[in-house]
């Protein structure tokens, strides 16, 4: 972000300095009018960035929010597959019992 904000400030300097420029000078109307199109440029320029980071910052906030949704229901996923595993355990030393105890019935 610092980046943006530096090259926005220069952008601002340069455009001040465009604004301040005087008729006093010993400019051809051409030059002047030429520098006032750059001008307008650079503001349009500044403007469609603008517009882009703000939609950028949009996608990055909506993103952000999938993923912790995205992180939030794998955890609980995680959390059904463990209860799922904890309970086939117990049906394992169930059936294991179980087997014991026909297998001391039929002795």
């Amino acid at each position: 972000m610092s980046i943006i904000k530096k090259k926005e400030k220069n952008l601002d300097l340069l455009i001040n300095k465009l604004n301040s420029l005087s008729l006093t000078y010993s400019q051809p109307n051409y030059e002047l009018e030429k520098i006032r199109t750059e001008k307008n440029e650079i503001l349009r320029q500044k403007d469609k960035i603008e517009k882009r980071n703000q939609e950028l910052i949009r996608e990055h906030n909506y993103l952000k929010e999938k993923i912790e949704s995205l992180k939030f229901e794998l955890k609980k996923k995680s959390e059904y597959q463990d209860s799922f595993n904890q309970e086939i355990d117990e049906l394992n030393q169930e059936t294991e019992n179980l087997v014991s105890e026909i297998e001391k019935w039929q002795m």
